[in-house]
């Protein structure tokens, strides 16, 4: 791995983390809720972006390694919080609010593969036509 991605990946991570607090902190503040709206909501959007990107490098041949990697492992890689959705689903079970905890686990599973896709189809959907 070149100098160049790392040092992508890592100041992206920086600005993603960043980011991901700064959204956490206004889905949290605008729906107050024992379900964690912040994190399924930087996670879903995270993974709709992810698609978008994903479709975009494979269509295009625009941006090189590093920029991708930027783009990707490091921006969306801090942004999006899977380790916080793992901790705040097992608290949740570990209180007793099974429900909510599997609801939390079964939006966030099935909805950032939704959104990933949806991203993707977009895109792809968007990009497509003018390659033709």
């Amino acid at each position: 791995m070149s100098w160049q991605t790392i040092l992508a990946i890592g100041s992206g991570g920086f600005i993603g983390a960043v980011l991901r607090s700064y959204v956490n902190g206004l889905i949290s503040n605008k729906l107050p809720h024992d379900l964690p709206f912040g994190t399924l909501g930087v996670n879903l959007f995270g993974s709709f972006i992810m698609g978008i990107l994903i479709a975009y490098f494979m269509y295009t041949t625009l941006f090189p390694l590093h920029v991708k990697s930027f783009l990707t492992t490091g921006i969306l890689g801090g942004f999006t919080t899977y380790s916080t959705f793992a901790i705040e689903s097992f608290l949740l079970l570990e209180s007793g609010s099974i429900g909510l905890a599997l609801l939390n686990i079964s939006l966030s599973a099935i909805g950032a593969v939704f959104m990933a896709g949806s991203g993707f189809y977009l895109a792809k959907y968007l990009i497509k036509p003018s390659l033709s």
